[in-house]
């Protein structure tokens, strides 16, 4: 479309215009280039004479119109009457920019079919072939181009983390090996993007949510079909939010972002936290979850309880034959970034097959094993085993120095922090007391005066202090003792 030289301006504003130039004085009659409110007053235009078939098959940007149908007699008859209106409002589109009767078509950076929605190969050239930034500047363009398209990138959000902590406010910009890694984790995600199904109006949406201390995250789907993903991460004052707040934080979120496609629309919204299932029973709510609930009860929407991924996994298994390759292929990511989270390493291999094969092993045995010959004491012990003076200390087959099975820890302070946190602190402990810690860490591991570091661990976190349970009678009344005769 032709948008400048097309409007008239108004009278009063006509004098705005002047240019003063060597021969004369002169002013616009018409909407020229340059002014700061020219876009917005022809998308305003734009959408005035369409509007009463935007969303139905006229879809315009500015300047940009996409006229789309089912069949080629509608589409003969939606051209007719695009065309028609613009001859009635006399404007004007340059024929040799214009494309006619299309299968798909590059639309603001998109590819459109009948497929989908897909990232536009130019713009994934210029990404992949991004250099490496220099500047927190340079981070900043590179993760706008990027986040253009992070509807299409499964948790975005945690990618972009390490490059999003170099852009921030007194931060020195030192570029490692984990910025490196994110920067090319991002180029291969857009490179491997997914074609996004079209949404389909009048049919049921369903959206997965899920939260964690590092972000947001939620899939858009219909009929097994994915339509957008979306995540962001944690604001700090977000980060003090208990469990509940930050998953009933990930349905509000996937409420506003997709207001567009769920407004008006029935949709189920499932969650891993169960208690949100009541949220629209519940009395005693604060004032947060009360504006939020507000926000929700303009949805049509239900929120379910979503069992876990693995359960999920088994019931794609058991359907596979009515499951789309997407959803498997969706199910596949999600359950090795769960993986992942869990700190642990995991490896996959692919067979070809839609789930492809994975291993997952300790990191921190990893560790462990790679910084046993830092300890001089526990290497002469071995050297003593080898020698017949020590039997308990031997080799095992990856290596690791092993006493009567269980794996010796080097003394490192590091390493020995490490394994206590995750027996006490981690999500998947309850701060359980020193006795039954030791039980549970001498089955694994080995290190002297392991007992005492426990009981001292325990002694110093403050949780623990003050949920245990108390072993003392309660004390009685300060009575005077009686005064002898």
């Amino acid at each position: 479309m032709k948008g400048y030289h097309q409007l008239k301006v108004r009278e009063s504003d006509i004098a705005k215009t002047a240019v003063r130039t060597r021969y004369e004085h002169y002013e616009f009659r018409v909407m020229p280039f340059g002014l700061t409110n020219a876009p917005a007053v022809f998308m305003d235009l734009m959408n005035r004479i369409f509007h009463r078939y935007l969303d139905q098959f006229v879809i315009v940007f500015i300047d940009d119109i996409l006229v789309y149908s089912v069949d080629r007699e509608s589409h003969e008859e939606h051209l007719r009457i695009v065309l028609q209106t613009l001859r009635e409002k006399q404007l004007y589109a340059k024929f040799s920019k214009c494309e006619f009767w299309l299968e798909q078509v590059v639309f603001l950076g998109h590819v459109v079919s009948a497929k989908g929605v897909s990232v536009d190969p130019q713009k994934v050239e210029a990404i992949v072939n991004w250099e490496r930034p220099i500047s927190a500047t340079e981070v900043r363009s590179f993760l706008g181009l990027a986040g253009y398209y992070r509807r299409f990138i499964e948790d975005f959000s945690r990618l972009a983390l390490p490059l999003t902590a170099l852009t921030r406010k007194n931060v020195k910009f030192e570029w490692s090996d984990k910025f490196e890694q994110s920067f090319q984790e991002l180029k291969k995600r857009l490179v491997t993007a997914p074609i996004l199904a079209l949404p389909v109006t009048g049919k049921d949406y369903v959206i997965y949510c899920d939260a964690s201390r590092l972000g947001l995250g939620c899939v858009l789907m219909q009929d097994g079909n994915v339509i957008a993903y979306a995540s962001r991460q944690l604001k700090k004052h977000e980060c003090n939010y208990p469990t509940h707040d930050l998953e009933l934080a990930a349905v509000v979120l996937a409420l506003k972002i997709w207001r567009h496609y769920l407004f008006g629309e029935k949709c189920h919204i499932f969650t891993d936290h169960k208690s949100l299932k009541y949220i629209f029973n519940q009395k005693e709510l604060n004032l947060r979850q009360r504006r939020w609930l507000e926000l929700i009860k303009d949805y049509d929407c239900t929120i379910e309880y979503h069992p876990g991924k693995a359960n999920v996994v088994a019931d794609a298994l058991s359907r596979k034959s009515r499951l789309p390759k997407s959803a498997l292929c969706g199910i596949r990511v999600a359950l090795l970034n769960e993986l992942r989270g869990s700190k642990a390493v995991v490896t996959t291999e692919d067979s070809g097959s839609l789930l492809a094969q994975f291993q997952v092993r300790s990191s921190l045995v990893t560790e462990i094993v790679r910084r046993q010959s830092e300890d001089s004491n526990l290497q002469k012990k071995f050297e003593k085993s080898k020698k017949g003076l020590e039997v308990e200390f031997e080799l095992r087959t990856d290596g690791a120095i092993v006493k009567q099975g269980r794996l010796c820890v080097p003394n490192i302070s590091e390493l020995k922090n490490s394994i206590l946190e995750e027996a006490h602190s981690s999500a998947y402990t309850m701060h359980p007391g020193s006795t039954k810690m030791y039980r549970t860490l001498k089955k694994t591991y080995w290190w002297s005066g392991m007992k005492q570091e426990i009981a001292e661990y325990n002694d110093r976190c403050l949780i623990y202090q003050q949920v245990k349970p108390v072993r003392q009678r309660p004390g009685g009344f300060l009575n005077p003792l009686p005064v002898p005769e």
